[in-house]
């Protein structure tokens, strides 16, 4: 069966006039249209293509890859806006869909959204739909804590920032946690921090405890290179300051450096260190 939405492994039936007709084992056919027909091909060969429906409801396949498919979260820009909602570019000529009660804010023409996608299984359409909250549920947990997992930058909270955890739960990176710029749509991985009774998850993008010594002091050795063997950081410096320079908390950077001392490849000075 040809299913919609999804990649479709299908063979070579016949060349017509408006491209190649494909089709699977049950006898279902598909249109690839002239644009993504290959330079070369044989009847029988077996083509990867995604397949979705085009701007009159019909099934089509292409060789291009789409930007999100069902049961992914992406940022993509809006392109338009009419009566009935918003259009979304994600990489195929047919834009993605979103209804305006799909949509936590009236999308605007220009902007950047994140989204999530599904197949509406009264239209057959690939829908898009901006609360992303509704499709993530922290009712039965995949994860416990010290996990490493996959994050999405959801939204900004008042005490930190929303993220989505492997795509299936909601988690929050409190603000006293967070050492680097973070944008919605931006990818990570990172730690459960702690799985907290209602079952909310605190995530880290840092390793936790000692787990955290070696990458960051692989950090601090990195920036010590690039910048002739020396950093005016030391033990004494502003949490503001390391946050600036080595998007770290001055926990973690003590940690890192008495890691590197106890090594001797630094030598702690009194208005830095240096590489020994």
């Amino acid at each position: 069966m040809i299913e919609i939405g999804k990649y479709n492994e299908l063979k070579i039936l016949r060349k017509r006039e408006p491209g190649l007709f494909l089709g699977d084992e049950d006898g279902g056919e598909v249109l690839l249209p002239n644009r993504y027909v290959p330079s070369e091909y044989t009847e029988g060969d077996m083509l990867k293509v995604f397949v979705y429906l085009d701007n009159e409801e019909r099934p089509v396949a292409t060789t291009d890859t789409p930007l999100i498919t069902p049961g992914d979260f992406a940022v993509l820009r809006c392109n338009q806006v009419n009566k009935f909602g918003a259009f979304l570019d994600f990489g195929l000529v047919k834009e993605l869909f979103c209804p305006f009660k799909e949509q936590a804010f009236r999308m605007k023409a220009g902007q950047w959204y994140l989204v999530y996608c599904y197949l509406d299984e009264d239209s057959g359409r690939l829908v898009a739909s901006s609360k992303t909250n509704r499709f993530l549920s922290n009712e039965n947990l995949t994860v416990k804590t010290f996990d490493t997992v996959d994050i999405i930058i959801s939204h900004p909270a008042e005490i930190g920032m929303n993220v989505i955890v492997n795509k299936k739960h909601l988690g929050l990176i409190h603000e006293r946690d967070i050492y680097r710029q973070l944008n919605v749509g931006d990818e990570f991985k990172g730690i459960v921090k702690k799985v907290r009774p209602d079952n909310k998850l605190d995530i880290v993008l840092d390793q936790i405890g000692y787990k955290s010594i070696e990458p960051n002091a692989d950090r601090v050795m990195e920036l010590l290179k690039k910048n002739d063997g020396y950093l005016n950081l030391n033990d004494k410096s502003s949490p503001e300051t390391i946050k600036d320079k080595l998007q770290m908390s001055k926990k973690s950077f003590k940690k890192a450096i008495g890691h590197l001392y106890k090594a001797k490849l630094i030598a702690i000075e009194e208005d830095g260190i240096s590489l020994k």
